[in-house]
């Protein structure tokens, strides 16, 4: 089986302290979705290549909130928010918040976007404190893990 991989667009913005990262999957928007939503699929798949994703809880619903942690090498990094907004099929929007970093809190939206022909474009902005807390966040390896697990994202999607 051959798996398309789409390019993962990752901007920072240059007025405001924010990442925006646009990508297309030939899958329906419910089953994008339910990749980013359903802890037993998101940790095949997220995060860099060699990492593993351990989930602490995870209730994404409106009001839920949830805490994983990315184990490498031995080393184990949390990851903590709140879940604002969740639409199925169409809109995330929670905090995000890492652990050795707790005073920097992003703000996240994740919109689904049906392009017909079962394919979706998700675009995930990320509202940092700060220019600083941005560009760390960009410094930690962000880009490369996000393109990784993407990559990966294709592959479940397909089978």
């Amino acid at each position: 089986m051959t798996v398309t991989t789409h390019d993962t667009e990752i901007i920072a913005d240059p007025d405001v302290p924010l990442v925006r990262i646009t990508r297309e999957f030939d899958a329906p928007a419910e089953k994008v979705f339910r990749a980013h939503t359903d802890p037993a699929l998101m940790v095949q798949w997220n995060g860099p290549n060699g990492t593993e994703m351990r989930v602490d809880h995870f209730d994404c619903r409106t009001g839920g909130s949830y805490r994983y942690l990315m184990v490498s090498d031995g080393e184990e990094y949390g990851f903590f928010g709140s879940f604002h907004e969740v639409r199925p099929a169409e809109l995330i929007v929670q905090t995000f918040t890492f652990e050795g970093m707790p005073d920097e809190v992003a703000l996240e939206k994740l919109a689904f976007e049906d392009l017909g022909n079962g394919r979706t474009r998700l675009v995930c902005t990320s509202l940092c404190d700060s220019f600083e807390g941005r560009d760390a966040f960009l410094a930690s390896g962000m880009e490369e893990g996000v393109r990784q697990g993407y990559e990966r994202l294709d592959g479940l999607l397909a089978g």
